[in-house]
């Protein structure tokens, strides 16, 4: 067994498949969730295991539609005592279902993770999602359970430079996986007149009107506070700008906002909208996709998003959006929290004629395809996977080639 093997260094007995248990706090919504699923399906078409373990929610219907079977424990608690019965509950899955490897996509529940996989043999894999609040020596000693994997996934190079600056991460057990968009559904041409029609409709938004998006939980961090004032300083009150996602309970912020629209004699302009079932039709209704976070996005799943529908995207100049847009070529770039650059953005991308707008968006469509898509994303995942087991790459042909 090298240095960079897990406890028992060995592959799954002869011809039994492997068997993978996910751990998160939840299946409600977001990007870690919906990465989690996306594994499972892309595990169970390779032939192998799918569990996931969290306290549960809406997103365990579509777990259990790709094929992947849920177990209900209490994850999402950060209750010390609770951490310690999880251990317990957790080496009880792993020898039930044979598990080779425990993935732990949050801290708390990869604490408990960690204790259960070296009881049991099991191989153990982190997924290092955010930066993570620091400050005393006790929040930063929790946060190191994610670089405590025998292989610690990334998901942009910002991440994982974070993770090696901060917590003296051995760069050899680092893997970035960018996230990847279901391209199946994230594309122009298979988004229906009528469903654009329809989500225009709903959202009384007038024929022939240039329209903003902003996608994100109303969350401050966000930026929906900067661009409103950009585009108080922009001036144009022919266009339409909609701010959509779900306050998820933040109803002080979402009455902030409104006062703000008011103030700045916006209300004719921007829109505050819910949270959207029918996310590539809102694309589509777009013609400018904005993330104006104030802190570098982790990733950043909405710029792909937006590029791969063809739409010009514009974010801010940190984080994973370094990463995701090539500036000028699929997007532009502005200064965080400067309202100027903001607006500028905006404007040159609002201006752009027919010709410009079909060149940016066969450059933006085919930079997604190449570089983040759901396949690409689990392929590598599932790469870590046998890495970890000292599995050979499926040759092709092969039943899991072809999955």
């Amino acid at each position: 067994m090298n240095e960079l093997s897990g406890p028992n260094g060995a592959a799954p007995a002869s011809g039994r498949q492997p068997v993978v248990l996910q751990v998160l706090p939840s299946l409600v919504t977001g990007g870690v969730e919906r990465g989690t699923v996306e594994v499972a399906q892309a595990l169970v078409e390779a032939g192998w295991t799918a569990l996931v373990a969290s306290s549960g929610g809406p997103m365990v219907h579509d777990l259990e539609r790709v094929g992947g079977k849920h177990i209900t424990l209490p994850l999402d608690s950060k209750n010390p005592l609770v951490l310690r019965k999880n251990i317990r509950r957790l080496e009880q899955v792993i020898r039930e279902n044979g598990v080779d490897i425990i993935h732990a996509r949050s801290r708390a529940p990869a604490w408990s993770a960690m204790a259960a996989a070296k009881a049991t043999g099991a191989h153990f894999i982190t997924t290092f999602h955010g930066t993570y609040n620091r400050g005393t020596w006790l929040k930063n000693h929790y946060n190191s359970v994610m670089v405590r994997g025998e292989r610690v996934i990334a998901i942009s190079d910002f991440i994982a430079e974070h993770a090696l600056r901060l917590y003296g991460l051995d760069v050899r057990r680092m893997r970035v996986i960018h996230r990847g968009v279901d391209l199946a559904k994230f594309d122009p041409a298979k988004v229906s007149q009528e469903r654009i029609i329809q989500l225009a409709r709903a959202w009384r938004l007038p024929d022939d009107v240039k329209v903003v998006m902003l996608p994100g939980r109303l969350t401050r961090w966000k930026g929906q506070t900067v661009l409103i004032e950009a585009l108080a300083l922009l001036g144009r009150k022919d266009i339409r700008c909609l701010l959509v996602g779900s306050d998820q309970g933040r109803s002080g912020y979402r009455e902030e906002l409104t006062r703000l629209i008011g103030q700045k004699g916006l209300t004719e302009v921007v829109h505050l909208v819910d949270h959207c079932n029918d996310m590539p039709a809102a694309y589509m209704l777009t013609d400018v996709v904005v993330s104006a976070s104030t802190d570098p996005e982790a990733f950043g799943r909405v710029i792909i998003e937006g590029q791969a529908m063809g739409r010009p995207v514009i974010a801010t100049d940190h984080g994973g959006a370094r990463e995701t847009v090539i500036p000028g070529e699929t997007g532009l770039l502005c200064k965080p929290n400067d309202l100027v650059s903001l607006a500028a953005a905006i404007a040159e991308a609002l201006d752009y004629d027919a010709d410009r707008r079909l060149l940016f968006a066969e450059r933006a469509m085919a930079h997604v395809r190449e570089n983040f898509s759901r396949q690409r994303m689990c392929d590598k995942t599932l790469a870590v996977y046998r890495e970890v087991l000292a599995l050979p790459e499926p040759t092709a042909g092969s039943d899991e080639a072809g999955a």
